[in-house]
């Protein structure tokens, strides 16, 4: 499916929100993510379903000062 991730048109094969990250390399990093513009908790990712055209943003911390 077609996704936008981070701005970017990307074709993955994903259903849960948790899967993409997976698929993307991200594992167990710790980020924040957002669906449509809604943030969604850690703890929801696994039931949170993805569909084509979906926009997802994925924001993981810097550190600097």
């Amino acid at each position: 499916m077609k996704l936008v991730v981070n701005g970017e048109a990307r074709q993955v094969e994903a259903a849960t929100l948790a899967a993409l990250l997976e698929a993307l390399n991200y594992g167990d990093a710790k980020v924040a993510t957002a669906l449509n513009g809604d943030f969604v908790p850690a703890r929801a990712r696994a039931t949170t379903s993805v569909k084509d055209g979906d926009r997802i943003e994925i924001l993981a911390p810097r550190q600097g000062g």
